[in-house]
């Protein structure tokens, strides 16, 4: 049992990030794109997201929580690196907060300023995690060039998000917002197939051992669906885009569902490209766990907060779901 809890760990904490990123994803995709609406087309994206945004957070708690308790040395050192983008995350976080709550109460001359706070706030908590991706990707390298690349990557997350966003509203709203969602989604869907691309691409090159997994024979053609499935869900949900946002007959739930796969099916490659390692090629995640007896008494607490979570997240997405109307506090 003492050898399983570290691998039950990593399999709880991969968990709550792949969580975290589909359903915070969308809500912070929904306020990057708010300042492209009017004004009662705001109010309608903002509902969509109200009874859901403040739990999804909970699954990034949970999984930095894990992170901690269970990989303290891991800990140390992601964050250790990634401390500025983690500031700026928190401080976008808190900044759309407190934005979504003062925009409903604010007179219409200030609610301009809130509706741009709550934006800001979801464009830089996007742009944060993205270039943590970027910068854990390529093992925290110092230099211009990886710096780059993750500044990129933080563009094309951001824009995941965006897609994410546009594609719930497909499903939360009516009439023209329909037509501007799918609009949104075509552009951000290409953006975020190049950010896929390119850490597919990078990550076999920052290590022997990753090339070495993905490309030596049979492993080559075992893992070959992945990136077919990737391309069949990123076709599949550019033509349903394009489709609604050219007035026809689609699917509304398809490119939501679809760029759902995406990202499991990209973060189950990088996954598969990281395993063993916590720190790519510097630290395995059995090195890095707590002791056998402090992972017991964790995996207690987890074991009785992951079922409330994730009953909470079904009834929430239960009771609330359909289409959207204006978000009011009256």
């Amino acid at each position: 049992m003492d050898a399983w809890l570290p691998l039950i760990f990593m399999g709880l904490m991969a968990l709550a990030m792949l969580v975290y990123v589909v359903l915070d994803g969308y809500d912070l995709g929904v306020g990057m794109l708010v300042p492209f609406a009017d004004n009662p087309g705001k109010d309608r994206m903002v509902a969509s997201i109200g009874p859901f945004w403040d739990a999804n957070e909970t699954w990034l708690v949970l999984g930095v929580g894990l992170l901690l308790v269970a990989f303290p040395a891991a800990h140390g050192i992601i964050l250790g690196a990634l401390y500025l983008p983690v500031l700026v995350m928190l401080l976008g976080l808190i900044l759309r907060g407190v934005a979504f709550d003062f925009r409903a109460k604010a007179h219409d001359e200030h609610r301009v300023l809130w509706n741009a706070a709550f934006s800001v706030g979801s464009l830089a908590a996007a742009l944060a995690q993205g270039y943590m991706v970027g910068r854990y990707v390529v093992g925290f390298e110092p230099g211009l060039v990886p710096v780059l690349f993750a500044a990129f990557i933080g563009l094309c997350l951001a824009a995941g998000y965006t897609l994410l966003g546009a594609t719930w509203l497909l499903l939360k709203m009516e009439g023209p917002l329909v037509r501007q969602a799918a609009g949104w989604g075509w552009w951000a869907l290409w953006l975020t197939g190049l950010g896929i691309a390119a850490v597919s691409v990078a990550t076999p090159f920052v290590s022997p051992r990753i090339f070495e997994k993905w490309f030596a024979l049979p492993n080559f053609f075992l893992l070959m669906p992945v990136p077919l499935l990737t391309a069949g869900l990123f076709a599949m949900c550019e033509s349903n885009l394009r489709r609604i946002r050219r007035g026809g007959k689609g699917r509304d739930w398809v490119p939501f569902a679809a760029a759902i796969g995406m990202f499991v099916l990209a973060f189950a490659g990088l996954a598969y490209s990281v395993y063993p390692y916590l720190v790519i090629d510097q630290l395995v995640f059995w090195d890095a766990a707590a002791a056998p007896g402090s992972l017991k008494i964790i995996l207690v607490g987890a074991l009785v907060t992951l079922p409330m979570i994730i009953g909470y997240t079904v009834f929430a997405y239960r009771v609330f779901w359909g289409r959207s109307t204006a978000l009011s506090y009256e």
